[in-house]
């Protein structure tokens, strides 16, 4: 059985077009309207592998639907792609604060969209090493996918902790944003995308500003110490 995809789009023209679009490239597809529609269809189905999930809805909202979805131990690990109309940098970190593995911003085309999802399925399908990166007051704990600050733990999203693991590994050394994009999501993508500063923001606050230096005209990465944040 092909794997699925569960879609959530209040709007008809565009829900039916992604499902005829995931369905030419190979993939079943559960599609909602409505939050509501979703969590009483979906109760008794398998987990998808992915979801992608609108913001703007009626009822309960995107992020409302990703918050239940990582409070719920069998959709908590299935990757999230937020699709939103909404251009505000606060909205997009409120998606990934809250979970989410990447979001895309409408109109969007069809190639774009289905090299993020080829990209965040391939992450989410690969083994990780077992191994612990100690960092100053960060441990790593790659197996597990744990991460501590100075002994107390913190959460992150799938795509923080991989994000977080490419600098740690590289401590010391500078990253450029195009590295870290294909490195992380595996993907060259040559247009206007916040994709790496969202997800670099949303660790400091999780982890302190000086855990990722910002190398100005080159990119990010891990100083060889930083201290905790006060």
């Amino acid at each position: 059985m092909a794997d699925a995809i569960v879609v959530v789009e209040d709007d008809g023209s565009i829900r039916e077009m992604l499902r005829y679009f995931l369905q030419s490239t190979g993939y079943q597809v559960r599609a909602y309207e409505s939050g509501e529609e979703l969590f009483a269809a979906e109760e008794a189905q398998e987990a998808p592998v992915l979801y992608l999930l609108d913001i703007m809805l009626p009822g309960i909202d995107g992020l409302e639907i990703l918050r239940r979805l990582r409070g719920n131990v069998r959709t908590q690990d299935c990757p999230v792609i937020m699709l939103t109309a909404r251009t505000a940098e606060m909205d997009k970190v409120a998606g990934l604060e809250s979970g989410a593995d990447d979001y895309i911003v409408k109109p969007f085309g069809l190639m774009e969209l289905q090299a993020r999802i080829k990209a965040v399925l391939r992450r989410a399908r690969r083994p990780a090493a077992d191994t612990l990166l100690r960092c100053g007051p960060l441990t790593i704990d790659i197996a597990a996918r744990e991460v501590r600050l100075d002994g107390v733990p913190v959460e992150l999203t799938y795509k923080e902790f991989e994000l977080l693991r490419l600098l740690a590994t590289r401590q010391g050394t500078v990253l450029s944003r195009e590295e870290i994009l294909h490195t992380v999501w595996d993907y060259d993508f040559t247009g206007e995308t916040r994709t790496v500063d969202m997800h670099v923001k949303t660790l400091r606050q999780k982890l302190g500003d000086q855990a990722i230096a910002t190398v100005r005209g080159v990119g990010y990465k891990m100083p060889t110490f930083f201290r905790e944040r006060k």
